[in-house]
């Protein structure tokens, strides 16, 4: 409970410098509201912005440092990487080796029935080898599939970008919320105050009893602590915004919003736009995942052809019985082939393989109805809200000139006798309710244009 009251005995006088006053205090009253978050907004601008923040200030940010945008970004690294890895399979493969070996005993052969030792004491080698391969299903598979392994990769990224710019967006509209309702607090605990102080002197006075004065207490103590728990709950909030945002925690953060700015954007829906799956990131990564899973079905049918491969081979032999004279000779050899390898029979595995990839891709086609269905209802779901909440953004806008009107006229009825001091309570508190609710309405379609967005796949996810 709330209330801004002043206090007369019946049938006296209004001195007319009184009722300027009053008139002056309704007034700043009735604009304060809507040109508040304006105030705040040009107020944040004229001073150091350090640690200031648009809502816009606060998503690039986080697109700069968010945790989860900068694995993702290191995860599309590390993919582009392994598939360089796999295709390195199609450069020639050059392999070197060398060995020396010192012979004990010498091994012995028997010619004409007689035991003749062969070969020498020391035996050294150094050997260069090249593979090349021709056809190899596991690098052709790395090979036509690389283009859609990345952009899966890369889409992954968009998906965790746009969970972010939802998550920040919402946790920005929650903390100015809380912010507004604080400013809101302020301006009537300032009021309150004075009329209990008011309130309190004519009690002493004797010009009224002292229910006025206790209620205006009861009005101020109210007010100081939802006062608190807003202050309590704007930490709470700004906490759960840096961590969206990976701010620091030791770190300033505060955040304002240009009034014109949020007009425009509570009326950018166009609420009779048709919603596109093909939009939404979600079905485009689908789409990607189908394409790797016909390749992954023509990698098992590949099973069925051979394994082509050509190789060469130069080899440097050295021989003698004395280390020292080893390398002093050379006894050199090469060669050059082609491998051929074919599986003509494997247990039907081969045949399971293929059947196996071509149920996984017939199931993969019930995904994409069930999506459709799913982004369907989000569609749906995100706009109703969105239509509900934006009707009940203007009604909140026109019982808050209503609140405002009726709120000014009762006060100068009760100045005149014509009013008891309940009615002003109640107006003043219908007052404060219609700015507390005016202000719930306008960032609830706020936030509910961040769903619409993301339902129909236009949410701006790159700044």
């Amino acid at each position: 409970m709330h209330s801004i009251v002043c206090f007369r005995l019946p049938g006296s006088t209004f001195p007319e410098a009184e009722f300027d006053y009053f008139s002056h205090i309704m007034k700043r009253l009735f604009l304060f509201f809507p040109v508040f978050i304006l105030l705040v907004s040009v107020h944040a601008q004229k001073q150091d912005t350090s640690g200031r923040k648009t809502l816009e200030a606060c998503i690039g940010y986080a697109m700069s440092h968010q945790t989860n945008i900068r694995q993702s970004s290191i995860d599309e690294q590390i993919t582009d990487r392994q598939i360089k890895s796999q295709l390195a399979d199609w450069y020639p493969q050059i392999n070197f080796s060398g060995s020396y070996q010192q012979n004990i005993q010498l091994p012995t052969a028997i010619f004409n029935d007689k035991p003749i030792p062969i070969g020498t004491y020391n035996v050294s080698g150094a050997f260069f080898g090249l593979t090349q391969t021709i056809f190899n299903r596991d690098v052709i598979l790395a090979q036509q599939s690389a283009k859609d392994v990345r952009l899966s990769s890369r889409q992954h990224t968009v998906n965790t970008r746009i969970e972010v710019v939802s998550a920040v967006s919402k946790a920005f509209y929650d903390l100015l919320l809380s912010q507004t309702q604080i400013a809101l607090l302020d301006t009537d605990i300032v009021l309150l105050q004075r009329s209990l102080k008011d309130a309190y002197n004519q009690y002493r006075g004797g010009l009224v009893d002292k229910t006025d004065y206790q209620r205006a207490t009861i009005s101020l103590n109210n007010a100081r602590a939802l006062h608190k728990a807003a202050e309590e709950q704007l930490k709470s909030k700004t906490a759960i915004l840096k961590l969206y945002m990976s701010y620091p925690v030791d770190s300033t953060l505060q955040v304002f919003y240009d009034s014109s700015t949020m007009a425009r954007e509570i009326l950018s829906v166009d609420t009779l736009q048709t919603m596109d799956v093909n939009n939404r990131i979600e079905y485009q990564q689908l789409i990607t995942f189908k394409r790797l899973e016909q390749a992954n079905l023509k990698y098992y049918k590949w099973g069925f052809l051979p394994t082509v491969s050509a190789a060469g081979q130069y080899n440097l032999n050295y021989y003698s019985q004395q280390f020292s004279k080893l390398y002093i000779q050379n006894y050199p050899n090469s060669f050059v082939g082609l491998s051929v390898s074919v599986p003509i029979f494997t247990g039907t595995r081969r045949l399971q393989e293929v059947r196996i990839a071509k149920l996984q891709l017939e199931r993969l086609d019930y995904n994409f109805s069930s999506l459709k269905d799913s982004i369907n209802a989000q569609f749906i779901e995100a706009m109703s809200a969105y239509k509900a909440n934006l009707n009940n953004y203007f009604e909140q806008k026109a019982n808050l000139e209503l609140a405002s009107e009726v709120y000014q006229i009762i006060q100068l009825q009760y100045r005149a006798g014509i009013k008891t001091y309940l009615e002003v309570i109640t107006a003043n508190n219908d007052f404060f309710s219609a700015q507390v609710n005016y202000t719930n309405a306008m960032f609830q379609v706020l936030s509910n244009k961040i769903d619409v967005e993301r339902a129909l796949g236009t949410l701006k996810y790159s700044y």
